[in-house]
């Protein structure tokens, strides 16, 4: 049975609608794979293994919410979540990254994810270990007294007790009166020596983790330092962290859960479409395909933390297709993004939404930056709807780069009341007229526009 604290797709898409206006097929699909990917786990483990991920193809111009929608998607989830550019790569045989490189990042982030996450469910006891040595620190023992016995012999006497002393300081340490006293503590000093490697692959290539291997092999050198106790807590609480958390433990999570929660989102695939295969020593887009291809369709990949499968992880691939279409991608590729969804550009309408209703809109932003200062910014509906009038056309009659030209038009709008803040004014009110005179004088000169907006 499927636990029921995952997510129905209903769910999934009412919490992607706080972030994202718009766009209800393409929240549709995301929903339905990543909750495919829950059903999977509750299939018996023979026919468990055949469930293969239905991975996607976001087909839309940029800044409608085709990145947005992925990193929310494994936001709730708790996946580790990669996002890379196709045309960083480059075809075996040439110098650049090669694609394995991309599930080493997400092996490396899933190692982080559960390290933090480990590190969490055991901060109390590190927290309460970290006090202990700050008190020895603070404390050390007395050195042991000695006295004579009946023959003459010298015997150490036992310590006089100091608990109420130790009490009295543990209470000044965790009430933070002690954070500016000096203390003496012997800090790691970690030099190792410059090696260069002469490969004609990237160093993630090689699988080796060099500084973890010099720290085993030569002895690591500390040096006494004086430090204050604010500072000590910092390297004393990462030491006890350490300690506490096995990292075989979380290396084995970690590839589990890279395995068989991760997404890797690959954006900009349509730059390495088109151009079929064609005689030269160029790197060809078409190679970068077919390497690509084995990495999607399943295959075993060789990372520092041991061997992954990329048969379960989803991969959602996105782009603008402008110049190219999903056709112009070889067929086995084609094959593999079976779930195709286009986006649609955004109107003045979703402009307008995207402004003010969700949890991260930019309205939001630009008022809770000012409220630091004490200044209330306030937007008059007309404005709102004026700006968005203004991103529409400027997208129009320029290039369409979606929800990203609010950015460009907000900033140039407040441009003026966030360099000058007002002494004497507490609230600012922008209205309609302002937009206009801030930004008509920008859209009437098409030149000015495509500069500056």
């Amino acid at each position: 049975m499927i636990n029921k604290d995952y997510k129905t797709p209903n769910e999934i898409v009412a919490h992607l609608d706080k972030y994202i206006i718009g766009q209800e097929r393409a929240k549709k699909s995301v929903a339905i794979a990543l909750r495919n990917r829950w059903r999977r786990r509750a299939v018996e483990d023979e026919l468990q293994r055949e469930i293969l991920p239905n991975n996607i193809l976001m087909i839309g111009p940029t800044g409608v919410g085709k990145t947005e929608i992925a990193r929310r998607l494994a936001e709730m989830a708790g996946a580790p979540f990669l996002k890379i550019e196709a045309s960083k790569f480059t075809e075996v045989g040439y110098v650049g990254r090669d694609v394995e490189s991309m599930v080493r990042d997400l092996v490396d982030l899933a190692v982080n994810m559960v390290k933090q996450e480990k590190s969490e469910q055991v901060m109390a006891k590190a927290w309460e270990n970290t006090n202990e040595r700050l008190l020895d620190l603070l404390l050390p023992p007395p050195p042991p007294k000695r006295g004579k016995s009946t023959e003459g012999e010298v015997i150490p006497l036992p310590e006089e007790p100091s608990s109420a002393t130790r009490e009295k300081f543990r209470v000044k340490l965790l009430a933070g009166k002690l954070d500016d006293k000096l203390v003496e503590l012997d800090t790691a000093q970690d030099k190792f020596p410059v090696v260069e490697i002469f490969s004609p692959m990237g160093m993630e290539e090689l699988g080796i983790n060099f500084q973890e291997m010099f720290s085993e092999i030569m002895p690591k050198k500390t040096k006494r330092r004086k430090i204050t106790i604010a500072e000590a807590r910092k390297m004393l609480q990462s030491e006890e962290l350490s300690r506490l958390v096995n990292m075989d433990d979380v290396i084995m999570d970690a590839l589990e859960r890279a395995q068989q929660s991760g997404i890797i989102f690959i954006d900009e695939i349509d730059k390495i479409a088109g151009e079929r295969a064609k005689m030269g020593p160029d790197v060809s887009r078409e190679g970068v395909q077919r390497d690509i291809l084995p990495i999607v369709e399943g295959s075993n990949v060789t990372t520092k933390y041991g061997m992954v499968k990329t048969d379960h992880i989803l991969f959602i691939s996105a782009g603008a297709f402008h110049s190219s279409k999903p056709s112009d991608l070889i067929p086995e590729l084609q094959g593999r993004f079976p779930i195709r969804v286009e986006l649609e550009s955004l109107s003045a309408n979703e402009f307008v939404r995207i402004l003010s209703e969700p949890k991260n809109a930019l309205i939001k932003q630009y008022t809770a930056l000012m409220a630091t200062e004490g200044i209330t910014l306030k937007f008059e509906d007309s404005a709102l709807k004026r700006i968005a009038e203004i991103a529409e056309e400027v997208n129009t009659n320029t290039e369409n780069i979606g929800a990203r030209r609010l950015h460009t038009i907000m900033t140039t709008l407040l441009e003026d009341i966030m360099f000058e803040t007002p002494v004497r004014k507490k609230s600012i009110k922008i209205t309609q007229d302002l937009v206009n005179k801030r930004l008509a004088d920008i859209i009437g000169d098409e030149d000015l526009s495509r500069y500056i907006l």
